[in-house]
């Protein structure tokens, strides 16, 4: 009997040891498993960190960036008052994509995957003063807020960009006016037309596409700054009076912190630490590299004399091109959209300009009005897999394809043209658009911030 007892407790102490050691295994095993379950709502850190220096980079191309490019390129007595319009827009538009341009541009209620609905067009004011948004919050697999401040980005840049159009003329109250309505009324919609996802006009309904904003940002700026250009009027001077850059070096500065800032723009725009990050990068180095030297072979081949002014322009000109390209085309057609913005643009700038006769002082409508409908439509062509890019989705042509991207096009010209010459004659009939002609002959940074951009005594 006691030999029995102690066989079986011998065999129960054996099958406790059997039972413990497999809730070892399954603690070993299943905990990591169980940790892995808990975070997959967790903020990918990777991801994370590059959206984080992505919206750095992106805040780097108007302050400092575009405000010295801009800056360069004025005559002596209005210097501080484009890097004055660049640095106040950069705190107005902060202000107002937190109160209702975050909740216009992506809050998606009412929309429906497949459907033209008011949701297609703007979106909800569910996130108005950022309602709902907190440390948890995410998009994909990045906070909420580290994707909210990279977009704010975008729409800091996008009315900066206008203000090279009616530099040396317009009131700084009227620029500030006429940046606010534009953001909420123009640049918000456009935005959530072309990012939204499901049920979105651009990137759902048409199928077109836009990876970093030659819609959003570019065509969308170029058309409001040549109405701009045109409404507020000539420069005092313009067409019989030299009005030469006062500072090259400062605009030489200003487009080579626009150039390393844009990998931030386009590679950022893959929304994570990627193979389409990777090649955003690439093909903005290649398209801007080709655009740069192609603008300059062409003013050596019509001036004789290659100019900093048109290398750094052209280079500029390839940046804008590239980014509604950048997440879908490869380096075939990174080469292609390089060359041809370099030469199309240069026309825009210089040919185009002349016969019509509008007076855009820093080019805003030659270069990102103009490069942002060549890349965009060049998309629709080299997307394709055959031609290096990405690949077509499905049921798509290369002809259907530009297509969508013409259609696109056209609805983001008339969306903006009409508009911005609204909100304009708004403007004008309340504060006035333009500066008196003394104080345009005395300079904005004078007349409109008492202030000097250099101590001449």
């Amino acid at each position: 009997m006691q030999q029995r007892c102690a066989s079986l407790l011998a065999g129960k102490r054996t099958a406790y040891t059997r039972i413990g050691t497999l809730i070892v295994v399954l603690l070993i095993c299943g905990v990591p498993s169980l940790a892995m379950a808990q975070d997959a709502t967790a903020p990918d850190s990777g991801n994370t960190a590059w959206m984080l220096t992505s919206t750095a980079l992106v805040l780097f191309m108007t302050i400092p960036g575009l405000a010295l490019f801009y800056g360069g390129l004025v005559r002596v007595q209005n210097v501080l008052s484009v890097l004055m319009q660049c640095f106040a827009l950069t705190g107005l538009m902060t202000i107002l994509w937190i109160i209702c341009g975050y909740s216009l541009a992506f809050n998606t209620a009412g929309m429906e995957a497949g459907k033209i609905t008011l949701g297609s067009f703007v979106g909800g004011l569910g996130t108005m003063f950022l309602r709902g948004v907190g440390v948890d919050s995410l998009t994909g697999d990045i906070p909420e807020t580290v994707f909210i401040t990279f977009q704010l980005t975008f729409a800091i840049i996008t009315p900066a960009l206008i203000a090279g159009a009616f530099a040396e003329r317009m009131k700084f109250s009227a620029m500030l006016i006429f940046s606010v309505l534009w953001s909420i009324i123009v640049y918000a919609p456009l935005c959530h037309m072309a990012w939204s996802g499901d049920g979105s006009l651009f990137g759902d309904i048409i199928g077109a596409l836009d990876f970093a904003g030659g819609n959003v940002v570019h065509i969308n700026a170029g058309i409001a700054a040549l109405v701009a250009a045109i409404l507020v009027g000539k420069r005092i001077g313009y067409g019989t009076s030299a009005m030469p850059p006062h500072s090259l070096t400062l605009t030489v500065v200003g487009a080579s912190m626009l150039w390393v800032g844009w990998f931030g723009f386009n590679a950022g725009s893959a929304v994570a630490a990627d193979g389409t990050a990777g090649m955003a990068m690439l093909v903005t180095q290649i398209s801007t590299a080709t655009a740069a030297i192609t603008w300059m072979f062409v003013e050596w081949a019509v001036h004789r004399k290659p100019s900093a002014l048109g290398i750094v322009t052209g280079a500029v000109a390839g940046l804008v091109a590239i980014t509604p390209a950048s997440g879908s085309v490869g380096p075939i057609g990174a080469l292609v959209i390089g060359a041809v913005s370099g030469v199309v643009c240069y026309w825009g700038a210089t040919s185009l300009k002349s016969k019509l006769g509008y007076d855009d002082s820093l080019d805003a409508f030659g270069v990102h009005g103009i490069g942002g409908i060549v890349g965009a439509l060049l998309t629709g062509v080299f997307v394709a897999e055959g031609l290096g890019g990405s690949g077509l989705a499905e049921g798509m042509t290369i002809g259907t394809q530009v297509w969508a991207q013409f259609l696109s096009i056209v609805i983001t010209l008339l969306w903006s043209g009409v508009l911005s010459f609204i909100i304009l004659k708004i403007v004008d009939a309340t504060v006035g658009l333009r500066v008196e002609e003394d104080e345009e002959r005395m300079g904005l940074d004078l007349s409109q911030h008492n202030e000097r951009g250099y101590n001449l005594s």
